[in-house]
């Protein structure tokens, strides 16, 4: 008997790409159809140890930020040699997909049709087409042209309603195409009846042309779906702002308790029911739990699995853990890197980063520099909008009441991965930082950037976070200056750098890394870079004083209207702006102002002036 081949896959995704691109709600095109991928309850069941992610004070924060009972399980997405996830006639088991749109267009032009009135091509239901996916023998395409809203929901259009309003007419309707570019204002909708619209009108916010949103989600099946107070906006399906999602991510910090608490894990079964010592007595005749109380002691043993059944605590959560390791390591030069340590960092010693620098009173600003020879990075999406952005606030976080939508009905575990690499820290000096931001010129720009977030949250009508103040707009701005400079000598492409700001009370930081998912991490080039941060410093000082753009970039006002950049102030392309995928904040919050002195305002500058 002749085996069955197995069907060859049409594409694959990097397990980070379902997070970051094509998780459940983001649209696929495949060769046959257009997909929605689906719900997480139609993925491949991930509650297997070999997909486990720990990293408890990202469950933490999850749980709180999600609304659950419990912390979520974090699995990584099944990865693509574990089978053929869209392959014809292969129900899905790994990552679901469900079919979408259900309208499309007839790709040959009807030339009956198409007389003096542009090309024309029809438009044709799902019901329509024939076993092979045609109608009439033609091949067809899904219509680009959906609606949306910006809680993620997202349904076709009733072209019919579009056309016709409330009436509803049979006949035929037709896509008519009267220039060559694509744009809206070439495109209407036409119907047989002579009834026609232009495609321009579903875009006017104003007009309300589609309607109110049903508030579908079809990634959740048929019939999903709840009340929506958003009206309808016109969404193509291709664009990058069909696809927002949100991303919570935080680094590995080693615990004193970590290993007792791995332990107690692994024996949880054992220890589930245990309240009192007496109760711990029971299993004295255990071997493992013998040699925990030998190695712990019964006390320890004890808090430890009240610890468990309180569940992971927030309180540990947010930047400010992460910041004190930084702050808190050894002085050195991290000889000795244990294989498997998740966090490995080392104090650079002054003499070695100020040695060779060039004469500069800049350096004095800085307080710490810290080699991150390994960290590891776990990321988990927690949701998605469309049409618009949410951005989290300076600890990386979303607030619960931010607008999202679900990635399943009641998820018990949420796709994440993890990445291990290497950085570089630096904080700045505090006391400086707080005599910068009493100076009066500091505080009138930073009150021109206000203006400009209030003018921004006027138009957004969203709840967002607050302004996130001065010294953040300083570290941010400053963290894309040295970006640029490190990129270019580190052996890693600026596209592989990301950006972590740390702004708390006391301490003033940015943390430049790379990382990839191979268990080795990365190799070193980032890390090296770290004793030229002089050199590295003065090279972004000189980039941000004088921007080719300028004076332009110099003297944009945030609270300008016309251009409506209003969390910009003097940033642009050719000077501040980095790609988005390495930025916390989406490009937005940056002003070199505030960080060096340019040819507009010269007296709002944390750092002196480059000779």
């Amino acid at each position: 008997m002749m085996q069955q081949k197995k069907p060859r896959p049409i594409g694959s995704l990097r397990r980070s790409q379902v997070i970051t691109t094509y998780g459940p709600g983001a649209f696929v095109d495949l060769p046959d159809c257009s997909t929605v991928v689906a719900s997480l309850d139609t993925w491949r069941p991930q509650a297997q140890e070999d997909s486990l992610i720990r990293e408890n004070r990202l469950a933490a924060k999850l749980q709180g930020m999600l609304g659950l009972t419990t912390p979520p399980l974090l699995c990584a997405p099944p990865s693509a040699d574990e089978g053929v996830p869209f392959a014809k006639g292969v129900p899905p088991r790994y990552i679901g997909a469900r079919r979408f749109p259900k309208w499309f267009v007839v790709q040959a032009e009807d030339r009956s049709a198409s007389a003096d009135r542009g090309a024309a091509r029809r438009l044709v239901e799902l019901q329509e087409l024939d076993q092979r996916g045609r109608f009439e023998g033609r091949k067809v395409v899904a219509t680009r042209f959906v609606r949306a809203c910006p809680k993620g929901h997202v349904d076709d259009i009733d072209w019919r309603g579009f056309v016709h309003g409330k009436e509803r007419c049979p006949r035929a309707l037709w896509l008519v195409e009267r220039g060559t570019a694509g744009d809206l204002s070439d495109l209407s909708v036409r119907c047989d009846c002579g009834r026609s619209r232009q495609m321009g009108e579903a875009a006017d916010r104003e007009s309300n042309a589609l309607g109110r949103c049903p508030g579908s989600g079809p990634w959740m099946g048929k019939h999903a779906g709840e009340q929506c107070e958003h009206r309808s906006r016109l969404l193509i399906r291709t664009a990058t702002n069909s696809y927002f999602p949100q991303i919570v991510r935080v680094l590995s910090i080693p615990q004193t308790k970590a290993a007792i608490d791995r332990e107690v894990e692994r024996l949880w079964s054992l220890f589930q029911f245990t309240q009192s010592f007496a109760q711990l007595a029971l299993f004295a005749q255990n071997p493992d739990v013998a040699r925990l109380r030998s190695k712990y002691g019964k006390a320890d043993l004890l808090e430890a699995i009240q610890r468990k059944k309180a569940g992971p605590s927030v309180q540990q959560g947010g930047k400010q853990l992460e910041v004190n390791a930084f702050l808190t390591a050894p002085v050195g030069y991290g000889e000795s890197v244990p294989p498997n340590d998740e966090f490995h960092a080392c104090v650079l010693p002054e003499s070695d980063w100020k040695t060779g620098a060039p004469p500069s009173t800049n350096l004095d600003r800085l307080d710490k520099v810290v080699q991150a020879h390994r960290i590891r990075e776990v990321s988990a999406l927690a949701g998605f909008t469309r049409l618009d952005a949410v951005m989290p606030d300076i600890h990386g976080e979303y607030e619960a009441e931010a607008v999202r939508a679900e990635l399943a009905p009641d998820p018990s575990w949420l796709p994440a991965v993890e990445n291990r690499g290497e950085g570089i820290f630096l904080s700045l000096d505090p006391d400086a930082v707080r005599n910068w931001s009493d100076r009066p010129a500091v505080k009138e720009r930073i009150a021109e950037l206000e203006q400009g977030y209030s003018r921004w949250l006027e138009k957004k009508k969203d709840k967002h976070p607050s302004f996130p103040g001065g010294a953040y707009i300083l570290l941010h701005t400053l963290s894309h200056l040295l970006m640029q400079s490190v990129a270019i000598r580190c052996g890693y492409p600026a596209t592989a750098i990301r950006e972590r700001i740390y702004l708390t009370d006391e301490a003033y930081g940015i943390l430049l890394y790379t990382a990839s998912p191979d268990a080795e991490g990365t190799l070193g080039g980032l890390v090296q870079q770290a004793s030229d941060i002089g050199k590295h410093l003065e090279r972004a000082l000189r980039a941000g004083a004088l921007c080719s753009s300028d004076p332009i970039c110099a003297q944009h006002s945030p609270k300008d209207t016309l251009e409506e950049r209003w969390l910009q102030g003097a940033a642009c392309h050719n000077c501040s702006l980095i790609a988005e995928t390495s930025c916390e904040m989406r490009n937005e919050y940056l002003d070199r102002a505030l960080v060096v002195p340019t040819a507009f305002t010269r007296d709002a500058a944390f750092f002196e002036a480059p000779e």
